[in-house]
């Protein structure tokens, strides 16, 4: 992930904001960064260095020196070992304070001796932040080659409705990343990808589906975003929390996943397929719920349309466009049969008679053909790795590869 291994220093101000900063250290830290918390005495205030100690998994600093044990806490070497310094909330008064060069606590020091980037977030009432000297000393910190992150507009906590809030942590977590994944080698390139299953309504409270849990699916969104591509995740229904930095659209019918895919598919660079969708839906839905009267009930099923085959046919050479294929029987011949039949550069394979592999399972073990033949089988792994294969083959191919 681009923020594994990051020292990332957090610089914490008093702001009723910084309770958000809970939520945005875990996000840091579950992203594989190292994170030190810089607090001013006015931010403990309003959360507690413990709190944040323990989701950090590191003492909190406030003074220059604890004065229980003596232990001098070394403002250079904190600034100069961050790979990124964010001050979030930042108030009006650390502002004034880093834009003017004054230096009276352990947190501003930091930032005089820090030589990476700096971003920072404010927080603060309306008036206050209309106020022209905060606009003068946002124009200074800027000239620095400081980032601002834009506060949002809304109630604030004086009851006024306005420009002030502080930026929500999964906004900040987002531009962090986007910023330390700039060399990434899908930087700029937009991906679409189809995860868990469909559900085709028979009446208002039942439905056809099957047993995808969208997890493969769901992993390789995750690698491609980690990877640095613009990801669109077109999900059926789930129960999984979305990945960081992709944007999911829900749907449910395969008639619903088709149309929102055809709206993205031109634009996407990498297409990769995993959902399980229905290939049949009731002829006629009913309105009402149908109740249990007769012995024997059947329902008319049609034809749903082949999602995968209808936009391979508008497929360009520029783009990859990636099946899966989940078979019992014949497994190789079925799937090179789909590849060629819709148009793909590769297909996952993988069996249901594979202990480990398949539906809900937290393992996979599949193989990913070629349209040109070429195969390569991966032992049974995580999902999350298996993913990170996927998206090693994919980048591989030509027309990522530039």
């Amino acid at each position: 992930m681009s923020l594994k291994g990051k020292n990332i220093v957090i610089g914490v101000c008093g702001s009723i904001a910084a309770y958000k900063i809970a939520t945005l250290v875990r996000l840091f830290v579950k992203g594989g960064a190292k994170v030190q918390i810089l607090m001013t005495v006015e931010a403990t205030q309003f959360i507690t260095p413990l709190t944040l100690s323990t989701l950090s998994n590191k003492p909190v600093l406030v003074d220059y020196f604890d004065k229980k044990t003596g232990e001098w806490n070394n403002h250079v070497h904190i600034g100069l070992e961050a790979d990124l310094i964010l001050f979030a909330p930042l108030t009006a008064n650390t502002l004034a304070k880093l834009a003017n060069g004054l230096c009276d606590n352990l947190l501003t020091a930091v930032y005089l001796s820090a030589k990476c980037p700096v971003f920072y977030a404010p927080a603060m009432d309306l008036d206050m932040w209309k106020h022209p000297s905060t606009v003068r000393n946002i124009t200074l910190l800027n000239t620095y080659g400081n980032v601002m992150i834009n506060p949002g507009n809304g109630e604030l906590a004086s009851g006024l409705v306005g420009e002030g809030r502080l930026a929500e942590p999964e906004e900040i977590f987002t531009i962090i990343s986007a910023f330390f994944a700039q060399d990434k080698p899908l930087k700029g390139k937009k991906a679409l990808v189809t995860a868990g299953p469909t559900y085709e309504a028979i009446d208002p409270v039942r439905f056809i589906g099957n047993h995808s849990s969208g997890k493969m699916g769901y992993a390789i969104a995750k690698s491609l975003t980690e990877l640095g591509a613009d990801v669109i995740l077109v999900s059926g229904p789930t129960a999984l929390d979305s990945p960081i930095g992709v944007d999911r659209i829900a749907v449910t019918s395969a008639e619903e996943m088709y149309e929102t895919t055809k709206q993205y598919f031109d634009n996407s660079d990498i297409i990769v397929m995993s959902a399980a969708v229905a290939d049949y839906t009731p002829q006629v839905v009913s309105d009402q719920k149908i109740k249990k009267k007769e012995e024997t009930f059947s329902i008319d099923l049609k034809k749903t349309i082949d999602i995968l085959a209808t936009l391979g046919l508008r497929k360009r050479d520029n783009q990859v466009l990636v099946g899966f294929a989940l078979e019992t029987n014949n497994e190789l011949e079925n799937a090179k049969t789909k590849l060629l039949k819709k148009n793909l550069d590769f297909i996952v394979l993988n069996s249901m008679r594979d202990r480990g592999a398949g539906f809900a399972n937290d393992t996979n073990k599949v193989t990913v053909i070629a349209k040109d033949g070429n195969q390569q089988v991966f032992a049974l792994k995580s999902k999350t790795e298996v993913a990170a294969d996927i998206c090693n083959v994919i980048l591989d191919h030509p027309a990522i590869k530039g």
